[in-house]
């Protein structure tokens, strides 16, 4: 847990509810975040005053046209960039003040990554491919297997645990992905265009997939350019010139935010 040693696990709170009975808290908390890049003379506000809460549970979609932030957004949330301004809490802890080897820990332990072009080791098996993370934790080599293998059965592989990436489908290869991203049981779940690779049929799957592994135990936040596959999330939330311009349910978001 990244919050205070005397505060209570919200990631392992059953249904969603606290301990004192009331709503679970956010996992993710940004406030005025921006992130500004300097282009020779110019400066580039690709985040500009962000403000984002997102709870235990919740499945959040992101959408947004070219440039609006989405891409800065999930780096943020994923630790792999700093705030120019702002704050950013994951699960009750400041980012901003972790230690770099703290940050390491916590993406490799608290965040889960899905890319749209999955990242496999090709030469690796899908067991070898989802121990990956465990590996770098220091998991010893047994139950970092066992749990391996309990991921690659959460997400319906459990046959295609011995096969290389070459050997499965392109929809085969991203559950694989999603395994290994829930092996080390995330706080934060990030996904990146997760269905860009693949056909509106395997696409489809990969997302019913995502509705069977909602968790009260972890959040979900997809970026996505499919307006179809933004619709299905619980919550929605558009960027525009950095800001976000809405943000509640997916059926009220207005059409020209949702595309790319």
């Amino acid at each position: 847990m990244l919050g205070s040693p005397d505060a209570p696990d919200a990631s392992h709170v059953p249904n969603g509810i606290g301990p004192t009975g009331g709503p679970l808290r956010p996992c993710v908390e940004l406030t005025g975040v921006e992130r500004h890049y300097r282009l020779g003379d110019e400066v580039v506000r690709a985040l500009d005053g962000v403000d984002l809460s997102v709870r235990y549970g919740e499945h959040v979609a992101v959408v947004g046209i070219s440039g609006s932030g989405k891409s800065t957004l999930l780096q943020i949330l994923g630790c792999i960039e700093s705030p120019t301004a702002g704050r950013y809490r994951l699960d009750g802890a400041d980012v901003g003040e972790l230690s770099e080897s703290r940050l390491a820990e916590v993406r490799n332990r608290r965040i889960g990554f899905v890319f749209q072009s999955f990242h496999l080791l090709p030469r690796a098996t899908a067991t070898r491919n989802v121990e990956l993370p465990l590996v770098y934790a220091g998991v010893a080599p047994r139950e970092r297997r066992a749990r391996a293998l309990e991921a690659l059965s959460e997400v319906g592989l459990s046959d295609r645990a011995r096969h290389h990436p070459e050997q499965l489908s392109g929809g085969q290869r991203q559950r694989v992905a999603i395994a290994r991203a829930l092996v080390t049981d995330p706080a934060l779940l990030l996904a990146d265009e997760p269905t860009g690779n693949l056909d509106a049929r395997t696409g489809a799957e990969v997302l019913d997939l995502f509705d069977s592994l909602r968790s009260p135990e972890r959040a979900l936040i997809m970026v996505t350019h499919d307006s179809a596959l933004a619709r299905r999330a619980q919550r929605l939330v558009a960027l525009r010139g950095g800001r976000v311009a809405y943000d509640g349910d997916p059926a009220g978001c207005p059409e020209d935010l949702l595309h790319a």
